[in-house]
């Protein structure tokens, strides 16, 4: 099975053609009820795993430049902002590269999250799902066909 694993590696950082499914969650979920039980905390790993399949998806960005983006570059006020407006990029383009019409309007996710209550969670988890609904749902990290190469 290793074996298996390593030949698809290879293949898909030769060919580009192949991504990592995400995981599908229910967004209401992870936007009310997680943050609450957490103390806040569960959204700042949500976000780190949303980008974090979006790499896994081949958008060649880190997750953990955009999570310290809205931890410590709040510090600076304009990072959090910027992080939050090409996260809504990012699931744009995961969105192309599953072969899907872009739905997801980073300027809607980001005046979501900043003005009605962090409520670009939901939008940008039902983003994502769209695309894991494409796939039927298949396992976190199993083999997924890109339809295009993401940029």
């Amino acid at each position: 099975m290793q074996a298996g694993r390593a030949a698809l590696k290879a293949q898909s950082d030769v060919q580009g053609t192949f991504g990592r499914a995400g995981k599908h969650r229910n967004p209401v979920t992870v936007w009310l009820l997680w943050p609450l039980l957490t103390l806040g905390i569960y959204w700042l790993i949500w976000y780190y795993k949303i980008n974090r399949e979006a790499r896994r998806l081949g958008i060649r960005e880190s997750p953990f430049a955009s999570l310290l983006a809205v931890t410590l570059g709040a510090i600076v006020i304009v990072p959090p902002f910027v992080s939050l407006y090409q996260t809504g990029d990012r699931i744009a383009r995961m969105q192309r590269a599953a072969g899907l019409t872009p739905t997801c309007s980073p300027v809607a996710g980001f005046l979501l999250m900043v003005f009605l209550f962090g409520s670009g969670t939901v939008y940008y988890q039902a983003e994502l799902d769209k695309i894991w609904d494409h796939y039927g749902n298949p396992p976190k990290g199993s083999a997924i066909p890109l339809a295009a190469l993401p940029r």
